[in-house]
Protein backbone atom coordinates (compact mmCIF):
# COMPACT_ATOMS: atom_id res chain seq x y z
CA UNK A 1 0.00 0.00 0.00
CA UNK A 2 1.27 3.45 -0.91
CA UNK A 3 2.20 5.41 2.22
CA UNK A 4 0.73 8.79 3.13
CA UNK A 5 3.30 11.25 4.47
CA UNK A 6 1.53 14.60 4.00
CA UNK A 7 -0.06 16.00 7.17
CA UNK A 8 -2.93 17.40 5.11
CA UNK A 9 -3.70 14.03 3.55
CA UNK A 10 -3.45 12.31 6.93
CA UNK A 11 -5.94 14.84 8.30
CA UNK A 12 -8.35 14.09 5.44
CA UNK A 13 -7.87 10.35 5.90
CA UNK A 14 -8.62 10.70 9.61
CA UNK A 15 -11.99 12.26 8.71
CA UNK A 16 -13.18 9.19 6.76
CA UNK A 17 -15.20 7.54 9.54
CA UNK A 18 -16.92 10.74 10.72
CA UNK A 19 -20.29 9.89 9.17
CA UNK A 20 -20.25 6.22 10.13
CA UNK A 21 -19.29 7.01 13.70
CA UNK A 22 -22.14 9.51 13.79
CA UNK A 23 -24.66 6.90 12.63
CA UNK A 24 -23.36 4.47 15.26
CA UNK A 25 -23.75 7.13 17.95
CA UNK A 26 -27.29 7.98 16.85
CA UNK A 27 -28.41 4.34 16.94
CA UNK A 28 -26.62 3.40 20.15
CA UNK A 29 -27.30 6.54 22.18
CA UNK A 30 -30.68 7.64 20.85
CA UNK A 31 -32.64 5.27 18.63
CA UNK A 32 -32.32 2.15 20.82
CA UNK A 33 -33.67 4.16 23.76
CA UNK A 34 -36.27 5.90 21.59
CA UNK A 35 -38.19 2.64 21.11
CA UNK A 36 -39.48 2.88 24.70
CA UNK A 37 -40.77 5.74 26.85
CA UNK A 38 -39.43 4.45 30.17
CA UNK A 39 -36.75 6.74 31.63
CA UNK A 40 -37.82 9.92 29.80
CA UNK A 41 -39.53 12.78 31.66
CA UNK A 42 -39.09 15.80 29.36
CA UNK A 43 -40.12 16.07 25.66
CA UNK A 44 -41.03 12.38 25.61
CA UNK A 45 -42.89 12.72 22.31
CA UNK A 46 -39.71 14.05 20.64
CA UNK A 47 -37.22 11.69 22.30
CA UNK A 48 -39.19 8.58 21.31
CA UNK A 49 -40.41 7.10 18.02
CA UNK A 50 -44.13 7.28 18.75
CA UNK A 51 -44.55 8.39 22.40
CA UNK A 52 -45.12 4.76 23.36
CA UNK A 53 -43.10 1.62 24.07
CA UNK A 54 -42.95 -0.20 20.74
CA UNK A 55 -40.89 -3.19 21.89
CA UNK A 56 -40.81 -5.80 24.66
CA UNK A 57 -38.20 -4.38 27.05
CA UNK A 58 -36.85 -7.68 28.42
CA UNK A 59 -36.44 -9.25 24.97
CA UNK A 60 -35.02 -6.02 23.57
CA UNK A 61 -32.22 -6.05 26.16
CA UNK A 62 -31.33 -9.57 25.01
CA UNK A 63 -31.32 -8.44 21.37
CA UNK A 64 -28.93 -5.61 22.21
CA UNK A 65 -26.56 -8.05 23.88
CA UNK A 66 -26.85 -10.55 21.01
CA UNK A 67 -26.22 -7.84 18.41
CA UNK A 68 -23.05 -6.72 20.19
CA UNK A 69 -21.68 -10.23 20.72
CA UNK A 70 -22.66 -11.52 17.26
CA UNK A 71 -21.17 -8.39 15.75
CA UNK A 72 -17.83 -9.20 17.34
CA UNK A 73 -17.98 -12.92 16.50
CA UNK A 74 -18.78 -12.24 12.84
CA UNK A 75 -16.02 -9.65 12.69
CA UNK A 76 -13.35 -12.32 13.13
CA UNK A 77 -14.10 -14.16 9.85
CA UNK A 78 -14.75 -10.76 8.25
CA UNK A 79 -11.30 -9.56 9.33
CA UNK A 80 -9.70 -12.76 8.05
CA UNK A 81 -11.53 -12.24 4.76
CA UNK A 82 -10.31 -8.68 4.29
CA UNK A 83 -6.75 -9.61 5.39
CA UNK A 84 -6.57 -12.34 2.71
CA UNK A 85 -8.91 -10.83 0.11
CA UNK A 86 -7.87 -11.41 -3.50
CA UNK A 87 -9.04 -8.66 -5.84
CA UNK A 88 -7.69 -6.34 -8.49
CA UNK A 89 -8.39 -3.41 -6.12
CA UNK A 90 -6.41 -4.85 -3.20
CA UNK A 91 -7.64 -6.01 0.21
CA UNK A 92 -9.21 -2.99 1.88
CA UNK A 93 -11.32 -1.05 -0.61
CA UNK A 94 -13.74 -3.87 -1.56
CA UNK A 95 -14.42 -4.63 2.12
CA UNK A 96 -15.03 -0.95 2.89
CA UNK A 97 -17.43 -0.59 -0.06
CA UNK A 98 -19.49 -3.70 0.77
CA UNK A 99 -19.76 -2.77 4.44
CA UNK A 100 -20.60 0.83 3.61
CA UNK A 101 -23.62 -0.06 1.46
CA UNK A 102 -25.05 -2.56 3.97
CA UNK A 103 -24.57 -0.18 6.89
CA UNK A 104 -26.47 2.64 5.22
CA UNK A 105 -29.33 0.27 4.28
CA UNK A 106 -29.61 -1.04 7.87
CA UNK A 107 -29.49 2.49 9.32
CA UNK A 108 -32.34 3.72 7.13
CA UNK A 109 -34.36 0.55 7.80
CA UNK A 110 -34.00 1.15 11.57
CA UNK A 111 -35.95 4.39 11.14
CA UNK A 112 -39.01 2.53 9.85
CA UNK A 113 -41.77 1.52 12.30
CA UNK A 114 -43.29 -1.83 11.20
CA UNK A 115 -46.24 -1.56 13.61
CA UNK A 116 -47.63 1.14 15.91
CA UNK A 117 -48.69 -1.50 18.44
CA UNK A 118 -47.29 -1.17 21.96
CA UNK A 119 -45.02 -3.87 23.41
CA UNK A 120 -44.98 -5.58 20.00
CA UNK A 121 -43.03 -8.81 19.59
CA UNK A 122 -42.90 -8.19 15.84
CA UNK A 123 -41.33 -4.76 16.34
CA UNK A 124 -38.82 -6.23 18.77
CA UNK A 125 -37.70 -8.89 16.29
CA UNK A 126 -37.60 -6.44 13.37
CA UNK A 127 -35.49 -3.85 15.18
CA UNK A 128 -33.31 -6.63 16.62
CA UNK A 129 -32.52 -7.95 13.12
CA UNK A 130 -31.79 -4.45 11.80
CA UNK A 131 -29.53 -3.81 14.80
CA UNK A 132 -27.55 -7.00 14.13
CA UNK A 133 -27.20 -6.10 10.44
CA UNK A 134 -26.14 -2.55 11.24
CA UNK A 135 -23.47 -3.46 13.78
CA UNK A 136 -22.07 -6.30 11.66
CA UNK A 137 -21.75 -4.27 8.46
CA UNK A 138 -20.61 -1.16 10.35
CA UNK A 139 -17.76 -3.05 11.95
CA UNK A 140 -16.75 -4.73 8.67
CA UNK A 141 -16.31 -1.25 7.23
CA UNK A 142 -14.42 0.12 10.21
CA UNK A 143 -12.24 -2.98 10.69
CA UNK A 144 -11.02 -2.68 7.10
CA UNK A 145 -10.48 1.07 7.53
CA UNK A 146 -8.65 0.81 10.86
CA UNK A 147 -6.46 -1.99 9.49
CA UNK A 148 -4.93 0.56 7.14
CA UNK A 149 -3.63 2.57 10.10
CA UNK A 150 -0.68 0.14 10.29
CA UNK A 151 -0.32 0.03 6.49
CA UNK A 152 -0.80 3.55 5.19
CA UNK A 153 1.92 5.10 7.39
CA UNK A 154 5.45 3.80 7.88
CA UNK A 155 6.51 5.15 11.28
CA UNK A 156 5.23 5.45 14.85
CA UNK A 157 5.12 9.25 14.77
CA UNK A 158 2.78 9.38 11.76
CA UNK A 159 0.67 6.58 13.22
CA UNK A 160 0.16 8.57 16.43
CA UNK A 161 -0.54 11.68 14.35
CA UNK A 162 -3.18 9.84 12.30
CA UNK A 163 -4.77 8.50 15.49
CA UNK A 164 -4.92 12.01 16.94
CA UNK A 165 -6.40 13.42 13.72
CA UNK A 166 -9.02 10.68 13.87
CA UNK A 167 -9.71 11.69 17.46
CA UNK A 168 -10.30 15.32 16.42
CA UNK A 169 -13.10 14.16 14.12
CA UNK A 170 -14.38 11.88 16.85
CA UNK A 171 -14.83 15.02 18.91
CA UNK A 172 -16.68 16.64 15.98
CA UNK A 173 -19.24 13.85 15.78
CA UNK A 174 -19.57 13.80 19.56
CA UNK A 175 -20.36 17.52 19.54
CA UNK A 176 -22.93 16.95 16.80
CA UNK A 177 -24.36 13.95 18.60
CA UNK A 178 -24.36 15.01 22.22
CA UNK A 179 -24.56 18.82 21.99
CA UNK A 180 -26.51 19.58 18.82
CA UNK A 181 -29.06 16.74 18.86
CA UNK A 182 -30.46 17.54 22.34
CA UNK A 183 -30.93 21.15 21.18
CA UNK A 184 -32.89 19.95 18.15
CA UNK A 185 -35.11 17.61 20.16
CA UNK A 186 -38.39 19.38 20.78
CA UNK A 187 -38.31 21.15 17.44
CA UNK A 188 -38.38 17.79 15.66
CA UNK A 189 -38.62 14.08 16.40
CA UNK A 190 -35.49 12.00 16.96
CA UNK A 191 -36.19 9.95 13.81
CA UNK A 192 -36.18 13.08 11.65
CA UNK A 193 -32.93 14.21 13.27
CA UNK A 194 -31.38 10.79 12.61
CA UNK A 195 -32.35 11.04 8.94
CA UNK A 196 -30.77 14.49 8.63
CA UNK A 197 -27.38 13.08 9.63
CA UNK A 198 -27.50 10.14 7.18
CA UNK A 199 -25.68 11.98 4.30
CA UNK A 200 -22.56 12.24 6.51
CA UNK A 201 -22.03 8.54 5.73
CA UNK A 202 -20.51 9.64 2.42
CA UNK A 203 -17.27 10.61 4.21
CA UNK A 204 -16.50 6.89 4.05
CA UNK A 205 -15.84 7.38 0.32
CA UNK A 206 -12.55 9.11 1.23
CA UNK A 207 -10.46 5.92 1.73
CA UNK A 208 -11.85 4.46 -1.49
CA UNK A 209 -10.02 7.25 -3.33
CA UNK A 210 -6.97 7.67 -1.08
CA UNK A 211 -5.96 4.02 -0.66
CA UNK A 212 -3.48 3.07 -3.38
CA UNK A 213 -3.09 -0.69 -3.15
CA UNK A 214 -1.79 -3.15 -5.71
CA UNK A 215 -3.89 -6.03 -6.99
CA UNK A 216 -3.78 -9.06 -4.69
CA UNK A 217 -4.80 -11.52 -7.41
CA UNK A 218 -2.29 -14.38 -7.72
CA UNK A 219 -1.68 -13.73 -11.41
CA UNK A 220 -0.74 -10.11 -10.65
CA UNK A 221 1.92 -10.97 -8.06
CA UNK A 222 5.06 -10.41 -10.10
CA UNK A 223 8.50 -10.76 -8.48
CA UNK A 224 9.43 -7.30 -9.72
CA UNK A 225 6.57 -5.76 -7.76
CA UNK A 226 7.63 -7.43 -4.53
CA UNK A 227 10.90 -5.57 -4.68
CA UNK A 228 9.05 -2.33 -3.96
CA UNK A 229 8.76 -3.15 -0.26
CA UNK A 230 9.13 -5.74 2.45
CA UNK A 231 7.46 -9.04 1.59
CA UNK A 232 4.64 -9.92 3.93
CA UNK A 233 2.78 -13.14 4.65
CA UNK A 234 -1.00 -13.25 5.06
CA UNK A 235 -2.54 -16.00 7.15
CA UNK A 236 -5.92 -17.70 7.44
CA UNK A 237 -8.48 -17.04 10.16
CA UNK A 238 -7.47 -19.88 12.50
CA UNK A 239 -3.76 -19.13 12.25
CA UNK A 240 -4.45 -15.41 12.66
CA UNK A 241 -6.38 -16.03 15.89
CA UNK A 242 -3.55 -18.25 17.13
CA UNK A 243 -1.07 -15.44 16.61
CA UNK A 244 -3.32 -13.07 18.57
CA UNK A 245 -3.76 -15.54 21.43
CA UNK A 246 0.02 -15.80 21.62
CA UNK A 247 0.48 -12.04 21.73
CA UNK A 248 0.66 -11.18 25.43
CA UNK A 249 0.72 -7.43 24.86
CA UNK A 250 -2.55 -7.58 22.94
CA UNK A 251 -4.25 -9.87 25.48
CA UNK A 252 -3.32 -7.58 28.36
CA UNK A 253 -4.58 -4.59 26.39
CA UNK A 254 -7.90 -6.40 25.87
CA UNK A 255 -8.36 -6.65 29.63
CA UNK A 256 -7.73 -2.92 30.06
CA UNK A 257 -9.92 -2.06 27.06
CA UNK A 258 -12.90 -4.22 28.03
CA UNK A 259 -13.12 -2.73 31.53
CA UNK A 260 -12.95 0.77 30.07
CA UNK A 261 -15.60 0.08 27.43
CA UNK A 262 -17.92 -1.53 29.97
CA UNK A 263 -18.23 1.73 31.88
CA UNK A 264 -17.64 4.26 29.11
CA UNK A 265 -20.27 2.89 26.72
CA UNK A 266 -22.78 2.62 29.55
CA UNK A 267 -22.42 6.34 30.19
CA UNK A 268 -22.45 7.33 26.51
CA UNK A 269 -25.58 5.27 25.92
CA UNK A 270 -27.45 6.34 29.02
CA UNK A 271 -26.41 9.93 29.57
CA UNK A 272 -29.41 11.48 27.82
CA UNK A 273 -31.85 9.51 29.95
CA UNK A 274 -29.72 10.34 33.02
CA UNK A 275 -29.81 14.06 32.22
CA UNK A 276 -33.55 13.95 31.58
CA UNK A 277 -34.74 11.76 34.46
CA UNK A 278 -32.16 12.24 37.24
CA UNK A 279 -30.97 15.80 36.61
CA UNK A 280 -34.29 17.01 35.09
CA UNK A 281 -32.43 18.95 32.39
CA UNK A 282 -34.10 20.39 29.30
CA UNK A 283 -32.64 19.95 25.82
CA UNK A 284 -30.92 23.35 25.94
CA UNK A 285 -29.41 22.61 29.35
CA UNK A 286 -28.06 19.31 28.02
CA UNK A 287 -26.59 21.15 25.03
CA UNK A 288 -24.85 23.63 27.35
CA UNK A 289 -23.30 20.85 29.43
CA UNK A 290 -22.20 18.97 26.30
CA UNK A 291 -20.58 22.09 24.89
CA UNK A 292 -18.33 22.28 27.95
CA UNK A 293 -17.61 18.55 27.64
CA UNK A 294 -16.20 18.84 24.12
CA UNK A 295 -15.00 22.42 23.61
CA UNK A 296 -11.81 21.87 25.70
CA UNK A 297 -10.91 18.58 23.96
CA UNK A 298 -8.38 20.04 21.47
CA UNK A 299 -6.46 21.52 24.43
CA UNK A 300 -6.80 18.40 26.59
CA UNK A 301 -5.65 16.27 23.64
CA UNK A 302 -2.55 18.45 23.32
CA UNK A 303 -1.85 17.97 27.03
CA UNK A 304 -2.39 14.21 26.70
CA UNK A 305 0.02 14.11 23.72
CA UNK A 306 2.61 16.05 25.74
CA UNK A 307 2.34 13.57 28.63
CA UNK A 308 2.69 10.65 26.19
CA UNK A 309 5.86 12.16 24.74
CA UNK A 310 7.34 12.71 28.20
CA UNK A 311 6.10 9.68 30.16
CA UNK A 312 4.60 7.21 27.69
CA UNK A 313 1.15 6.21 26.44
CA UNK A 314 -0.17 4.48 29.55
CA UNK A 315 0.78 7.31 31.90
CA UNK A 316 -1.26 9.57 29.63
CA UNK A 317 -4.12 7.08 29.77
CA UNK A 318 -4.06 6.86 33.57
CA UNK A 319 -4.10 10.63 33.97
CA UNK A 320 -7.05 10.90 31.55
CA UNK A 321 -8.95 8.07 33.24
CA UNK A 322 -8.63 9.53 36.74
CA UNK A 323 -10.02 12.89 35.63
CA UNK A 324 -12.84 11.17 33.76
CA UNK A 325 -13.83 9.20 36.85
CA UNK A 326 -13.80 12.40 38.89
CA UNK A 327 -16.26 13.80 36.36
CA UNK A 328 -18.54 10.80 36.97
CA UNK A 329 -18.36 11.41 40.71
CA UNK A 330 -19.38 15.03 40.09
CA UNK A 331 -22.31 13.92 37.94
CA UNK A 332 -23.54 11.71 40.79
CA UNK A 333 -24.13 14.82 42.89
CA UNK A 334 -26.35 16.53 40.30
CA UNK A 335 -29.58 14.77 41.26
CA UNK A 336 -32.64 17.01 41.15
CA UNK A 337 -33.93 15.50 44.39
CA UNK A 338 -30.69 16.48 46.14
CA UNK A 339 -30.09 19.92 44.59
CA UNK A 340 -33.24 21.93 43.90
CA UNK A 341 -31.57 24.90 42.22
CA UNK A 342 -31.25 24.58 38.43
CA UNK A 343 -28.34 27.02 38.43
CA UNK A 344 -26.31 25.04 40.96
CA UNK A 345 -27.15 21.73 39.29
CA UNK A 346 -26.16 22.94 35.82
CA UNK A 347 -22.99 24.60 37.16
CA UNK A 348 -21.91 21.40 38.89
CA UNK A 349 -22.66 19.40 35.75
CA UNK A 350 -20.48 21.80 33.74
CA UNK A 351 -17.58 21.18 36.13
CA UNK A 352 -18.03 17.45 35.57
CA UNK A 353 -18.24 17.98 31.81
CA UNK A 354 -14.94 19.89 31.74
CA UNK A 355 -13.26 17.10 33.72
CA UNK A 356 -14.62 14.52 31.28
CA UNK A 357 -12.97 16.38 28.39
CA UNK A 358 -9.60 15.24 29.72
CA UNK A 359 -10.60 11.65 29.02
CA UNK A 360 -12.46 12.00 25.75
CA UNK A 361 -9.50 12.59 23.44
CA UNK A 362 -7.37 9.90 25.04
CA UNK A 363 -10.04 7.19 24.98
CA UNK A 364 -10.57 7.56 21.26
CA UNK A 365 -6.93 7.92 20.25
CA UNK A 366 -5.59 5.01 22.28
CA UNK A 367 -8.12 2.60 20.74
CA UNK A 368 -6.48 3.14 17.35
CA UNK A 369 -2.88 3.58 18.48
CA UNK A 370 -2.29 0.38 20.46
CA UNK A 371 -3.78 -2.25 18.07
CA UNK A 372 -2.12 -0.68 15.02
CA UNK A 373 1.22 -0.43 16.86
CA UNK A 374 1.05 -4.08 17.96
CA UNK A 375 0.06 -5.17 14.44
CA UNK A 376 2.93 -3.21 12.92
CA UNK A 377 5.41 -4.71 15.39
CA UNK A 378 4.25 -8.24 14.50
CA UNK A 379 4.56 -7.46 10.81
CA UNK A 380 8.12 -6.19 11.25
CA UNK A 381 9.29 -8.96 13.58
CA UNK A 382 7.46 -11.98 12.12
CA UNK A 383 6.54 -10.87 8.62
CA UNK A 384 2.85 -11.59 9.36
CA UNK A 385 0.32 -9.03 8.11
CA UNK A 386 -3.17 -9.34 9.62
CA UNK A 387 -3.96 -5.93 11.18
CA UNK A 388 -7.71 -6.19 10.59
CA UNK A 389 -7.85 -9.15 12.98
CA UNK A 390 -6.50 -7.03 15.85
CA UNK A 391 -9.33 -4.54 15.42
CA UNK A 392 -11.88 -7.33 14.91
CA UNK A 393 -10.96 -9.06 18.17
CA UNK A 394 -10.86 -5.69 19.93
CA UNK A 395 -14.34 -5.10 18.54
CA UNK A 396 -15.49 -8.52 19.79
CA UNK A 397 -14.19 -7.96 23.31
CA UNK A 398 -15.51 -4.42 23.39
CA UNK A 399 -18.84 -5.62 21.99
CA UNK A 400 -19.26 -8.19 24.74
CA UNK A 401 -18.44 -5.63 27.43
CA UNK A 402 -20.70 -3.04 25.81
CA UNK A 403 -23.51 -5.54 25.29
CA UNK A 404 -23.51 -6.47 28.97
CA UNK A 405 -23.44 -2.87 30.17
CA UNK A 406 -25.78 -1.22 27.63
CA UNK A 407 -28.00 -4.22 27.04
CA UNK A 408 -28.46 -6.27 30.17
CA UNK A 409 -27.54 -3.68 32.81
CA UNK A 410 -28.76 -0.42 31.26
CA UNK A 411 -32.09 -1.62 29.87
CA UNK A 412 -32.98 -3.19 33.20
CA UNK A 413 -31.81 -0.12 35.14
CA UNK A 414 -34.27 1.92 33.09
CA UNK A 415 -37.05 -0.63 33.27
CA UNK A 416 -36.88 -1.27 37.05
CA UNK A 417 -39.75 0.63 38.69
CA UNK A 418 -39.90 3.07 35.74
CA UNK A 419 -36.29 4.19 36.05
CA UNK A 420 -36.10 4.53 39.83
CA UNK A 421 -32.45 3.36 39.94
CA UNK A 422 -31.08 5.10 36.82
CA UNK A 423 -29.00 7.21 39.25
CA UNK A 424 -26.75 4.15 39.77
CA UNK A 425 -25.34 4.48 36.25
CA UNK A 426 -22.27 6.67 37.09
CA UNK A 427 -21.47 4.38 40.05
CA UNK A 428 -21.14 1.45 37.65
CA UNK A 429 -19.06 3.59 35.26
CA UNK A 430 -16.62 4.43 38.07
CA UNK A 431 -16.30 0.76 39.02
CA UNK A 432 -15.40 -0.20 35.45
CA UNK A 433 -12.87 2.62 35.22
CA UNK A 434 -11.11 1.63 38.45
CA UNK A 435 -10.74 -1.94 37.20
CA UNK A 436 -9.28 -0.66 33.91
CA UNK A 437 -6.79 1.53 35.79
CA UNK A 438 -5.60 -1.38 37.93
CA UNK A 439 -5.17 -3.64 34.89
CA UNK A 440 -2.79 -1.20 33.17
CA UNK A 441 -0.04 -2.46 35.48
CA UNK A 442 -0.18 -5.80 33.63
CA UNK A 443 0.78 -4.21 30.30
CA UNK A 444 4.31 -4.92 29.01
CA UNK A 445 6.90 -2.18 29.09
CA UNK A 446 6.94 -1.53 25.33
CA UNK A 447 3.22 -0.68 25.42
CA UNK A 448 3.44 1.40 28.60
CA UNK A 449 6.13 3.62 27.10
CA UNK A 450 4.79 3.71 23.55
CA UNK A 451 5.17 7.21 22.09
CA UNK A 452 7.77 8.35 24.62
CA UNK A 453 10.52 10.44 23.06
Amino acid sequence: MKKITSKGKLLLYGMSALGFNMMNLVIGSYLCDALMVEGFDVNVESWTYANKTLIVAGLWSVFILISKVLDGVIDIPMAAWTDKLKSRWGRRRPAILVGMVLTIVAYLAFLVIPSNAEHSMGNTIYFGIMLVLFYSSYTLTLVAYYATFSEIVDNEKDRLRLSNYKTVFDVVYFVLGYALIPALVGAMNIRVIALLFAPLALTMLIPLFMIKERSTLDQDQEPAEKGAGEEEQTVGMVQSVRYLLGNRAFLMWMLVYSALQFGLQLFLTGQNVFYSSVMKFSGLQITLVMAFAFAPVPLTLMLYTYIVKKRGLITGYRYSLVLYLLSMATMMLCRADWIQSDVIRVSLAIVGAILSAFGTGCFFSINYTIPSAIADKERREKGISHPAMFFAVQGLIGGIATGISTGIIWVNLKDYQDGAIVWLMPVIVIAGGLVSYALTYLLPKDIRFLGKE
